[in-house]
């Protein structure tokens, strides 16, 4: 007797706080006390598509719709059979450039001990000419050998610069191989849930082609419309909560992230002709990412609810909106 009349006492309390939160958070407006705002909406998260940088074929795809990545987890991989084919001769045209400067390099040495025997021979020629002691044909055989010889060393110089360079575009290219083998392994940028798989292992995509969608849980939030009257006295930061039709006897907190600067007309997914008519705002009520974190596994998107917003921060919560859910409901 006792037990049941324990269970009728609980029932009857999730009644009333059901009953008296649909007064809080009725359609009509003029329900919420002073100082607040509400709107309809569902809850979002941002959708983030994995896709390769390059065209190729699926090697490896290890995420399955519905399960939960963390950041940097491995979804899916590209064949590189070809990239390592291409990173190989890289490589050794790597090592053939260095191979050439170091011939360059060599010959340099060379025509440097030319070009020195050259100006000797040159500046004994001078000092014999001044004194009449050669002709000035041998002189300027001299004085030519030294030139040409200057000239070499020069080429010589020259070659050793574009052996440098060869050697400088090679070794780019190995890192741009390296870059495109590495971005083969496609990874979740931030934990979320797979919404969607593209594509198989075997299957040709093109770049940018999406192969899994993830749905983003760092970022939940509800989008609701608000007339001007009231969105513009809506500061960011502003205190909200938020009441899903699942769960109509508790509220989420969570705050205003973003008023829009412009006007547009209600969207088509609200109900009557007449709301959709209306110029609106449109408002992010966003839910703060340690709540999000701590249940993340139970996020779902698409739940629809409302959002109601404070105005004036002096103004306490009505009863209601303070019931959280709590942490036993999720175990």
């Amino acid at each position: 007797m006792t037990k049941n009349l324990s269970v009728f006492l609980i029932l009857a309390g999730l009644v009333i706080a059901g009953a008296l939160l649909y007064v809080v958070v009725a359609e009509d407006g003029d329900e919420l006390p002073v100082g607040f705002v509400q709107g309809n909406g569902r809850v979002e998260a941002e959708q983030v598509e994995i896709a390769p940088t390059n065209a190729g074929r699926v090697a490896k795809v290890t995420a399955t719709e519905g399960s939960m990545v963390a950041a940097g987890q491995i979804l899916a991989e590209m064949d590189i059979d070809e990239l390592s084919a291409a990173l190989d001769r890289a490589r050794a045209e790597v090592a053939l450039a260095n191979q050439t400067r170091a011939e360059a390099e060599a010959l340099v040495v060379q025509r440097e001990s030319e070009q020195r025997r050259a100006e000797q021979e040159l500046d004994r020629a001078t000092a014999l000419l001044a004194g009449q002691n050669i002709s000035k044909t041998i002189f300027e055989d001299r004085d030519t050998t030294h030139k040409v010889a200057t000239a070499v060393l020069g080429a010589a110089k020259a070659r050793v610069a574009t052996a440098e360079s060869r050697i400088a575009a090679a070794e780019a290219e190995v890192r741009r191989i390296e870059a495109q083998i590495e971005d083969s392994a496609l990874v979740a940028p931030l934990p979320g849930r797979v919404l969607y798989r593209l594509a198989e292992p075997g299957e040709v995509v093109g770049a940018g082609e999406p192969i899994l969608t993830i749905l983003g849980l760092e970022n939940v939030y509800m989008e609701v419309f608000l007339p001007a009257r009231e969105a513009g006295l809506l500061p960011i930061g502003a205190e909200a909560r938020i009441v899903l039709d699942a769960l109509p006897e508790y509220a989420i907190p969570a705050y205003v992230s973003f008023v829009s600067p412009e006007a547009q007309f209600t969207p088509k997914q609200v109900e009557t002709l007449d709301e959709r008519e209306q110029l609106v705002f449109r408002v992010r009520v966003r839910i703060p990412i340690d709540l999000v974190e701590s249940r993340i596994e139970h996020v779902k998107t698409g739940l629809r609810g409302v959002a109601v917003i404070r105005l004036n921060p002096s103004v306490a919560w009505p009863e209601a909106l303070e019931q959280r859910i709590p942490a036993e409901l999720f175990e």
